[in-house]
């Protein structure tokens, strides 16, 4: 039995992911969690399909193992008996009006697919007929490459349904705000929340955008700074669009499909919007001017909601995980931008094995916060 008392800060995917793969290797954890506005994970589009992704070198081979680590992560909540994660392999259809620009990407795409086998599914060329049928909403004009394998996931029901694994594996769940935290001499840490203070042994700092505030009174610098994300919420009332694949343009915008007629589309990527989570005028035109261009099928549908998260960016684009240097027991989880449900269930258990001392290899291409 570990006997290791460790606090996670953050009630993000970052957070929870930790929580829950520490309180899975028997680690006395509690989580702290203020809920606060414009938490990236519960304004992300979830989509799950790393292999259409346009990144490269460390990100990409996280972004990667991250999307091939997912039947085993979800494995393990089915597993504790959670009910509903959010979770559907529907695939997804990267689209163009322009034909090289597909051709361009195939070979890159069809590799990456190879690599990680029967998790990525299989890559299929598509007319503009066969996108149509795949997704009804799109423009005739578009053709495309469809990766059957690609999912998509409800950031806040997996969020949720880790909280609640985690909990079951007999983590603690507080929902406070932390004040402040300080080192207790050579032998732990001391997180002074609203409530009062909680002593452990370690502590992770996995509090998103906001993780550089919390840092800085131990004078450790973290390279992250906030982007808002505006996403909007429609209703194609009446329309069966569960199967339907996430959609990627070779443009920032995409479209995620949900149940029930539901389909996100978005989002903004707003540099040096600071954590300020307002839906704008400006961020709510581009948003949709940029979804009916892709997809003049949705001129029709309900706007339901706009959701807004602040991603926390890491200045290197990379994630930023492990112990601080020279601050034995400090830990950071952040800097995922707009990769965190793809990365986090991987990065997340890594960090809890590291934390109690078993090695992970995956967090050795990230960097960590620094001190001052």
């Amino acid at each position: 039995m570990n006997t290791m008392k460790i606090a996670v800060i953050g009630g993000g995917i970052a957070g929870v992911t930790t929580a829950y793969g520490l309180a899975r290797r028997g680690a006395t954890v509690t989580l702290i969690d203020d809920a606060a506005s414009g938490q990236a994970t519960a304004a992300s589009a979830g989509i799950i399909a790393p292999w259409v992704s346009s990144s490269s070198g460390a990100f990409y081979e996280a972004y990667s193992a991250g999307g091939n680590y997912y039947p085993e992560f979800l494995a393990g909540l089915h597993d504790l008996g959670i009910p509903e994660l959010g979770y559907r392999r529907s695939g997804a259809l990267m689209v163009s009006r322009d034909d090289a620009e597909l051709d361009a990407v195939e070979d890159r795409v069809a590799q990456r697919i190879a690599e990680s086998g029967s998790v990525a599914g299989t890559l299929e060329r598509v007319d503009s007929t066969q996108v149509n049928e795949l997704f009804p909403a799109l423009s005739t004009e578009l053709t495309g490459l469809y990766v059957s394998g690609g999912g998509r996931v409800d950031g806040r029901v997996l969020r949720n349904a880790t909280l609640s694994a985690a909990v079951l594996l007999g983590a603690e769940h507080c929902e406070d705000a932390v004040i402040a935290i300080n080192p207790l001499g050579d032998t732990g840490w001391r997180v002074q929340t609203m409530r009062g203070p909680i002593d452990v042994d370690s502590v992770v700092v996995a509090a998103g955008a906001r993780t550089p505030e919390l840092l800085l009174p131990l004078d450790v610098n973290c390279a992250v700074s906030p982007q808002r994300g505006q996403i909007t919420h429609l209703n194609l009332r009446g329309v069966n669009t569960s199967q339907w694949p996430t959609v990627h343009p070779f443009t920032p915008n995409y479209m995620t499909p949900f149940d029930d007629g539901r389909i996100a589309v978005g989002a903004t990527r707003e540099t040096g919007s600071g954590y300020d989570p307002r839906v704008t005028a400006a961020g709510q035109m581009q948003v949709l001017r940029d979804a009916l261009d892709l997809a003049p099928g949705l001129a029709d549908a309900t706007v339901i909601e706009t959701r807004v998260g602040i991603r926390p960016m890491g200045d290197d684009n990379l994630p930023i995980a492990g112990e601080v240097p020279d601050r034995s027991g400090l830990w950071t989880m952040t800097g995922y931008g707009a990769g965190g449900l793809t990365l986090g269930p991987l990065l997340g258990d890594a960090v809890a094995r590291s934390i109690l001392g078993d090695p992970a290899p995956e967090l050795t291409a990230f960097p960590t916060a620094t001190p001052m």
